[in-house]
């Protein structure tokens, strides 16, 4: 009997100890990618992959094959069909490989083909970015992005959240100035819509109109934002993961965050569990620990005053910072974060109330006149992973807001009519989708972990 099989499929059954389908399976027909070739004269043996899934499969072949010769010559990358017969090997490195009685050859590979059995740089991979997800690293980093994606999605709608598709063309801005214009005349930069418009660089502000009809929403897309910058944490395009959530205050805000984050987590260790011990094992060696340890620790709240005073005694204590220049009223930087997160709590921690000067003009004011209703979720390694707040529902404040932020009314208008029409307090928050699968995979570079990244002064593909 011909069993038509791919390689995850008969993984899946070697590792539910599926015996009855193993017993089952007599001949395979498999088609995939030549990852390695080996050929002694008179046997072969080639690693096969066929996108299912992340580990190879062993094919051995030999002068019994009709085109044998042909077969031994093929290259890295060379796509072929097989059949053959399945054969357990317990005794040996793999736990099954095929026996191969035929094999097609699909399509050949140019000698000048890049990628080879050593070792690349991650540099030199980005220069061929149509060709790296043929490699392991990159292999694991996309399906680790195609699994949170649904993690992502799993959790929202589990919970009965609408995912609501905001615009990507918008006459309004959110986080910064930093928007690419939208031009389609050279001559009347306007004539299109007749307004300046720009890239989205958030779909919190439309999505926020949703949550006053729906309740519990959330938007998952691509965003855009024009900075200058070449650091590894920043690109041109990029998506957010950004909920928002009716009838409730920043405590809420924050144990939705905490409920995403450790689910997120847990839903990428069960299923994408190769690529996962492939990140600890080659990328970060201590990526399962963090990891483990932010699910298995409660998430702490510290109030952003305290933060600042915590850093002034470690400075006072010798402790140097890059930016020593800590005072109430700054912005914490990467490395601040960072040691609140791993000095000093050990473990994830929410810094809460920031002083309302460093932070968007739509976030709660306190009652004390000096801060904001807003939180950040620091963890261990990175620093800052998520950002959220409640949102300024009283509509005489959050107009005074805008005035003072120079924001054109005119075309904000519809905004503030949320305040006036049934409106009801409310929060949301923003993970940077690329930023969370850095986290999960220990990749240090956001250009790692897109596809075909865009970033300042280069665009490719």
């Amino acid at each position: 009997m011909l069993d038509f099989k791919t390689i995850r499929e008969l993984y899946e059954a070697f590792n539910f100890s599926d015996n009855q389908m193993l017993d089952s399976i007599d001949e395979v027909e498999l088609e995939g990618w030549i990852r390695t070739n080996r050929d002694n004269g008179s046997i072969g043996f080639i690693e096969l992959n066929d996108g299912t899934y992340f580990r190879n499969l062993q094919l051995v072949y030999d002068k019994s094959l009709s085109n044998y010769d042909d077969v031994a010559h093929l290259l890295t990358g060379s796509a072929i069909d097989v059949k053959g017969k399945f054969v357990l090997t317990p005794e040996g490195k793999q736990p099954f490989e095929v026996h191969v009685t035929e094999i097609v050859i699909e399509g050949t590979v140019d000698p000048s083909y890049p990628l080879q059995k050593k070792r690349h740089t991650f540099e030199y991979l980005r220069e061929i970015a149509h060709l790296r997800p043929r490699t392991n690293t990159f292999s694991a980093v996309f399906r680790l992005r195609s699994v949170l994606s649904m993690a992502i999605h799993e959790f929202f709608q589990n919970q009965g959240f609408v995912y609501v598709h905001t615009p990507i063309l918008t006459g309004v801005q959110a986080e910064s100035d930093t928007m690419f214009k939208c031009v389609t005349d050279d001559k009347d930069p306007n004539a299109y819509f007749g307004k300046p418009t720009s890239l989205s660089g958030s779909g919190q502000i439309h999505v926020e109109s949703f949550a006053m009809a729906f309740r519990d929403v959330y938007t998952f897309g691509p965003t855009f934002r024009s900075e200058k910058s070449n650091t590894k944490n920043h690109a041109a395009e990029f998506w957010m993961i950004e909920p928002e959530i009716a009838f409730a205050d920043l405590e809420d805000d924050m144990d939705l965050i905490e409920d995403c984050v450790t689910y997120c987590i847990s839903y990428c260790l069960e299923n994408a569990p190769e690529e996962m011990k492939f990140f600890n094992e080659r990328i970060d060696t201590t990526l399962m620990e963090r990891l483990n340890h932010v699910l298995n620790t409660p998430f702490r709240r510290m109030e952003y005053t305290e933060a600042i005073e915590i850093l002034k005694d470690a400075i006072k204590n010798g402790h140097k910072f890059e930016n020593n220049n800590v005072e109430w009223g700054i912005d914490l930087q990467t490395e601040h974060e960072r040691y609140i997160t791993e000095e000093i709590v050990k473990g994830p921690v929410f810094i809460m109330n920031y002083p309302k000067e460093i932070k968007s003009f739509y976030m709660r004011d306190n009652d004390d006149g000096k801060t904001v209703a807003a939180a950040d979720l620091l963890v261990p390694g990175v620093g800052e992973l998520v950002g959220g707040s409640q949102r300024e529902e009283r509509y005489d404040v959050l107009e005074k807001k805008m005035l003072a932020a120079h924001l054109p009314m005119e075309d904000y208008q519809w905004y503030l009519d949320l305040r006036r029409y049934g409106g009801c307090k409310h929060a949301g928050f923003g993970i940077g989708f690329e930023r969370f699968v850095m986290y999960l995979s220990g990749m240090e570079n956001i250009r790692d972990v897109e596809a075909f990244p865009r970033t300042y002064g280069k665009i490719e593909y």
